[in-house]
């Protein structure tokens, strides 16, 4: 990614993140969170990961804050009342955030500066054969020598939800429509 593009979505991506504190309306709160979840996703497609980048603006920044506008409007919440400001509160969180950024250089200075290791796609291409997944074999180790072998990051990630953690992502799905009926069911007995 060039390193303009790189300073654009960063400044947009901690733009979004303040605007989230600062704004006393909740409407206006998670608009900025969408602003920052697209500074976060153009980071991803900046690093390769169009797969991630993708999925960010289309699940967070689509169906998540999507859903969060409509609980937001169901509750008909009101701007925030501004408070008196006490000192107590302000320095128990600066203590909080100094504890974190010492907590961070140590982990920081501790963690070596190593390259990470370049992707054996013929090994790849072995394991996904064994497992009787050819697509992905195929796409790893093409047999035309002049297709490019690439990572078909799609396909590992379905195959990886869909034949290992199958029971999670639907117990998950379930506890998310639970989730979203209860709010409803709870924002229409407060109206009436």
């Amino acid at each position: 990614m060039p390193s303009p593009l790189f300073w654009i979505f960063a400044l947009l991506m901690l733009i979004g993140g303040v605007a989230v504190l600062c704004f006393r309306n909740p409407v206006s709160s998670a608009l900025s969170m969408v602003v920052s979840f697209v500074g976060i996703a153009g980071l991803f497609v900046g690093l390769d990961a169009y797969f991630t980048g993708i999925i960010q603006i289309l699940v967070y920044a689509g169906a998540i804050m999507v859903l969060f506008l409509f609980i937001i409007m169901l509750l008909d919440l009101k701007d925030e009342v501004k408070r008196k400001t006490r000192i107590a509160p302000i320095a128990a969180g600066l203590v909080l955030v100094l504890a974190f950024v010492i907590q961070l250089a140590g982990v920081l200075s501790s963690t070596p500066d190593v390259q990470a290791h370049k992707l054996d796609l013929a090994k790849g291409a072995a394991y996904y054969a064994e497992q009787k997944s050819p697509k992905i074999a195929e796409s790893l180790a093409p047999q035309d020598p002049t297709k490019p072998a690439k990572l078909p990051d799609v396909h590992i990630v379905g195959q990886t939800l869909f034949t290992g953690y199958n029971l999670p992502l639907q117990i998950l799905g379930v506890l998310l429509l639970v989730s979203t009926v209860g709010v409803v069911v709870l924002s229409k007995r407060q109206t009436t």
